[in-house]
């Protein structure tokens, strides 16, 4: 089921200064449920 749900997903497009960002913003957050959200769209930007 969750892979179904994964494949459902569609791709995620950043731009160099927009994955930077996130990727500050993750180092930063102190909610980690921010935090989480965040490396789940980076992941997803990668290809998992």
């Amino acid at each position: 089921m969750m892979r179904i749900m994964i494949s459902l997903i569609k791709s995620i497009n950043l731009t160099t200064k927009e994955k930077i960002d996130l990727e500050a913003l993750h180092d930063t957050s102190r909610d980690g449920r921010v935090r989480d959200r965040i490396k789940a769209v980076l992941l997803r930007f990668e290809g998992w």
